[in-house]
């Protein structure tokens, strides 16, 4: 890698700490719960599986260049930004200005979206040439509390720099910290589970603000349109990260402190420092360096500090080599360099001094060192913090009478993302309707899933009733035959019941219910329930945002265990009997999506599904509602015979005419000793 003469420094120190560098945890692993080891060795091996999958089967240039448009379009996806979102007018306004030594600040504001505002700050320099046009830097906020004045007033000391050495610098609030305050934190402690089967992530907001905030840029007369650097550091890194990658009018990338891989994130539960606009919802399985790689081969610099607990050295390493190897394909090694600070999660001056001349070499031809990096800095703590400017001076708003009544800033989560609409099928286009929703779904939900997956593994067997299986490597579970009923003189069918989080007993009533003579019926826990139940902590929900990472949720897991478990059921008894699943509630929900993606299965049998998977009481499957919801993913069971309990009539009505279009209708039956739900 060519490293100029002030890196150098920082290169060998890169290469004295990827020699000591072990791996460095958050914080200690739980082991509250019976499932704790299970499922976070299951994690750990699944990140590292993914992260080595970065230049799997790519040698050449050529190979990742036939890759790329797949993957740019998979990206836009995970960020929720699928089909590209419209570029509607930024309706951009300055709402004041200020001047200061060598410098201008404009305050203002644009919206992404219609009533998505974006508020600003604009550093410009003083002094201008009629007609001149300068670079610019479109600079991303880290996570700074800064209360009503957003956080970008924390960072206003760079935009004065770049400014006064000739720069136009567009310092931005984010979503959850500016001056409209929004969440970041929707599952990392808000349980805002629907988030996942929206396919919402802040993240996605971030990028578009930084697309739209380009555009802003772009079309300001004092601008050069192809001289544009992003940069910013933590949360600020990672949105450098999901706007250089996005969009490739950013010329210069540097991300300071911005990202560490899946093995540090899930392996050392690093993921538990971060929020949720530190990551995209990884439904297409990608090694995480593939977001930076895109970047490639526009000049990059990855910085970091050596004693970042949340972006830690080891995973620092693994990155800045892995990203090498995509630049070297390009023959660009050059354009891509790695800088190490000695310190903690923080912006010093060898990393202001790093950036300020990285994006000066690359934008303006200027090597030279920057030497006046520290020039009106943020000094002080507390109530003596010192601010070049009054951060209140910077408002774009002043008064909270100004804010605007029309703002989707605080309910961004509920539009960002479309949901899909979901006609039912006419008559005979069934057939058609089906595969269409089933190809979706495999190629967004359950993207992790083989055409087929495995029977499980006899892994143990307890007693005479009970048994283990194991469903996916390192996953056992629990299956019991219900021994409680009396053994008919031959069976007919098997049954596998799909046991629900809150059963106290295995052989719960809806089991009873559902069992008719003939039946063999069986009882399944699937992962993190009952006797494989993991540690809940709200925050950070650990688990369940590491699964995101791996492209699939804790529902999905569960898919996969029934699936796993009905055809081990069928193997046992010799392929010879159906196999029917049910479930009550979210159970049954999961027990209609594993009969939907296995066609072994016979037949399902639920009672009081969620109406929809924006029920937080609903199964929460990676972006599920931009395909379809809960009645529409029932009526693809058809020609397979389906029972329900409990069913309000529209739902029924819709499921109906999916099964009326599939020339199906007498196999739709509802339950007599369960009436519909009025």
């Amino acid at each position: 890698m060519s490293t100029p003469l002030p890196l150098a420094r920082c290169f060998l120190l890169t290469l004295l700490f990827a020699a000591l560098a072990l791996a460095q945890p958050l914080a200690p692993p739980d082991r509250d719960a019976p499932g704790d080891e299970m499922i976070q060795a299951y994690l750990a091996a699944e990140a590292r599986r993914l992260d080595a999958k970065l230049l799997e089967g790519i040698v050449t240039l050529a190979d990742w260049e036939k890759l790329r448009p797949q993957y740019e379009e998979e990206y836009f996806y995970m960020l929720g930004l699928a089909p590209r979102p419209e570029k509607t007018p930024l309706a951009a306004r300055v709402t004041g200005t200020l001047a200061g030594e060598g410098f201008v600040v404009e305050k203002l504001h644009y919206q992404s979206r219609p009533r998505l505002y974006v508020t600003g700050n604009l550093y410009r320099p003083a002094q201008m040439k009629p007609g001149e046009r300068l670079p610019a830097v479109f600079y991303v906020c880290g996570h700074s509390g800064q209360g009503r004045n957003g956080n970008k007033t924390a960072y206003q000391s760079h935009g004065i720099w770049f400014a006064r050495h000739g720069y136009v610098c567009l310092v931005v609030d984010s979503l959850q910290l500016g001056e409209i305050a929004a969440i970041h934190h929707g599952t990392y402690r808000e349980q805002r589970w629907w988030w996942l089967s929206r396919g919402y992530t802040p993240a996605g907001v971030e990028c578009l603000n930084g697309i739209r905030g380009i555009d802003y840029l772009q079309g300001r007369p004092d601008v050069d349109p192809e001289r544009i650097a992003v940069t910013g550091i933590s949360g600020g890194g990672a949105a450098t990260f999901w706007i250089a990658a996005a969009d490739p009018r950013v010329k210069v990338a540097v991300p300071v402190s911005g990202m560490a891989d899946l093995e540090s994130y899930i392996g050392n539960r690093v993921i538990n420092g971060h929020c949720d606009c530190m990551f995209l919802h990884n439904a297409m399985q990608w090694p995480w360096t593939r977001i930076a790689a895109l970047i490639a081969p526009r000049p990059q610099l990855f910085t970091n500090s050596d004693h970042d607990r949340i972006f830690p050295m080891d995973a620092n390493d693994r990155v800045s080599n892995r990203l090498e190897r995509v630049y070297s394909l390009y023959g660009a090694s050059d354009k891509v360099d790695a800088m190490v600070s000695i310190g903690d999660h923080a912006y010093r001056k060898d990393l202001r001094q790093a950036a300020f001349r990285f994006i000066n070499m690359h934008l303006k031809g200027d090597p030279r060192v920057v030497a006046d990096s520290e020039t009106d800095l943020v000094s002080g703590s507390g109530k003596d913090k010192h601010y070049p400017i009054a951060p209140e001076q910077l408002r774009v708003f002043p008064a909270d009478d100004d804010l605007p009544k029309d703002e989707l800033n605080t309910t961004i989560d509920q539009h960002f993302v479309p949901l899909a609409k979901v006609a039912p099928p006419a008559a005979g286009e069934f057939g058609a309707w089906r595969d269409k929703l089933l190809a979706e779904l495999r190629r967004v939900t359950f993207r992790y899933f083989p055409e087929r997956i495995p029977p499980a593994k006899l892994d143990k067997k307890l007693v005479d009733d009970d048994f283990r299986i194991e469903t996916e490597p390192g996953i056992v579970l629990p299956l019991r035959y219900a021994s409680v009923f009396k053994p008919p003189a031959r069976h007919e069918r098997v049954v596998l019941v799909v046991r629900g989080p809150d059963d106290k007993e295995a052989f719960s009533p809806f089991v009873h219910r559902t069992h008719a003579a003939g039946d063999a019926t069986y009882v399944l826990a699937p992962r993190g329930t009952h006797e494989t139940r993991w540690t809940r902590k709200n925050p950070p929900n650990y688990v369940e945002r590491s699964l995101v990472l791996l492209g699939r949720t804790a529902d999905t897991c569960r898919v996969w265990d029934v699936i796993a478990a009905a055809r081990h059921l069928r193997a046992q008894h010799d392929g010879k009997l159906p196999v029917y699943v049910a479930g009550d509630g979210a159970a049954g929900v999961l027990a209609a999506y594993a009969a939907l993606l296995e066609p072994e299965i016979a037949g399902a049998i639920i009672a009081a599904p969620p109406l929809t998977h924006a029920d937080p009481a609903a199964p929460q499957l990676l972006n599920v509602l931009r395909v379809c919801d809960v009645p529409a993913a029932l009526g693809t069971l058809a020609p397979r015979p389906l029972t329900m309990h409990g069913v309000p009539a529209e739902v029924l009505a819709e499921v109906r005419r999916a099964y009326e279009a599939a020339g199906a209708a007498d196999k739709l039956a509802v339950a007599a000793n369960s009436p519909e739900r009025q």
